[in-house]
């Protein structure tokens, strides 16, 4: 009977848990299908910063990066053999053709130029004697006094004597011309470098020694290489610009200067190299600039710039709104639907801020200047003018192409 008591005790508190357990459940199953009924709230479409594709006529502007140099570069050296005696010039100084530069100690000059010119004076004293010799012999052979033996012996004697007398001058023309190297002048107009030599120093023909350069900077040419290729491709009007006088050609090449100032004197084409290059596979180049204020020199380093070509309703957009993927430039743009779109484009020429759009986009289109990370193909976005404004102003730039000017007309 205990057994049976004991047994109709206990199971009513088990009843009660599971109950508890069930309305538990029941619960939180009626809970998440109220969450289930609720509706979601919709997304609003992301924003997007654009601008118009804008239709305008651009140039196309290559540069070269070259090296200046004098149109002459004249080394100065010593004609005749003597001791430095006098430094005339001022190191990197502004000197004119004929200026003094150095003097060489003239005085065994002046001394040798004294003896010829003696020794002339000699000659001169014995052919007149012989001179008279010969005459007389002339009459008297005429007159058949003397034999003709006699007659040609004096005539031979006048003709040696009259050589030794050219000789005699040939001698002090040459000693007058020594003299006159002693005194070394420049050999043009220009600027006269540092001095090689120094007062006391032993210099002359034998030696070789450079006294100094003189290089004439006004106008100063550029010097750049430019690639077979690329000479192949402009042969023609390159040969046509050469054939114009070289004062009747256009000054349209700019110089840009190594802090990225431009050159106040335009330059124009001069020159174009007799061969190509072997080693580099280039041909030389040269452009020629006033320098008048001589501020430009020899050995700097400067780029020259040139519109070779314009582009008539090229159209231009933002480089920061093109994209990149394994090789290709993309574009996103909203079309009227609201819609984005993405597009593959091919670029040209880049304009400072802005890129050049040969193919893909038309005027008018509304590009995705930021935001492109965010879209996907027609996804709805919300398009909002970008505040901002993009530099037109600068060159056009192909680093990876060089290319020679129209000179077709000029």
């Amino acid at each position: 009977m205990e057994r049976i008591a004991d047994s109709r005790v206990f199971p009513q508190p088990m009843k009660n848990v599971s109950l508890i357990y069930w309305t538990a459940i029941s619960a939180s199953l009626a809970l998440t299908s109220c969450e289930r009924l609720k509706p979601t709230a919709e997304t609003s479409p992301p924003e997007v910063l654009v601008t118009k594709v804008i239709q305008r006529e651009v140039p196309i502007i290559r540069q070269w990066v070259g090296t200046l140099n004098g149109v002459q570069n004249a080394q100065v050296s010593a004609r005749v053999t003597g001791y430095i005696q006098t430094i005339a010039y001022q190191q990197g100084g502004y000197v004119k053709k004929g200026d003094l530069l150095f003097e060489i100690d003239p005085r065994p000059f002046v001394a040798a130029l004294d003896q010829a010119k003696g020794e002339l004076q000699e000659a001169k004293a014995t052919l007149l004697q012989v001179e008279l010799d010969a005459k007389r012999a002339k009459e008297l052979f005429d007159r058949k006094v003397i034999s003709e033996e006699e007659y040609t012996d004096k005539t031979q004697i006048y003709q040696t004597k009259l050589a030794a007398v050219t000789a005699a001058q040939a001698a002090v023309q040459a000693d007058q011309l020594n003299l006159y190297y002693t005194k070394v002048v420049s050999p043009l107009d220009g600027i006269a470098g540092k001095e090689q030599a120094q007062i006391g120093d032993l210099v002359g023909t034998s030696a070789g020694t450079v006294l100094t350069t003189v290089s004439q900077i006004d106008p100063i040419w550029c010097y750049f290489p430019i690639s077979e290729q690329d000479y192949w491709a402009h042969a023609e009007p390159l040969t046509r610009m050469m054939m114009v006088p070289e004062e009747k050609r256009e000054e349209r090449v700019e110089l840009i200067l190594p802090d990225g100032s431009v050159y106040k004197h335009k330059g124009k084409f001069v020159y174009v190299d007799r061969a190509v290059d072997q080693k580099t596979g280039t041909i030389q180049i040269a452009v020629s600039f006033p320098n008048p204020e001589l501020t430009l020199r020899p050995g700097q380093y400067a780029t020259a710039r040139v519109e070779v070509d314009r582009i008539p309703n090229a159209l231009l957009i933002p480089r920061q709104a093109v994209s990149e993927l394994q090789g290709s430039d993309q574009v996103a743009i909203v079309n009227p639907d609201g819609k984005a779109e993405i597009r593959a484009v091919t670029l040209g020429e880049i304009y400072g801020q802005m890129v050049v759009v040969k193919e893909g986009l038309k005027a008018g289109d509304k590009v995705i200047v930021e935001g492109f990370q965010i879209v996907r193909q027609a996804m709805p976005v919300t398009a909002k003018p970008y505040p901002g404004s993009f530099e037109l102003g600068g060159t056009l730039e192909t680093p990876q192409k060089n290319s020679l000017p129209n000179l077709g007309n000029s």
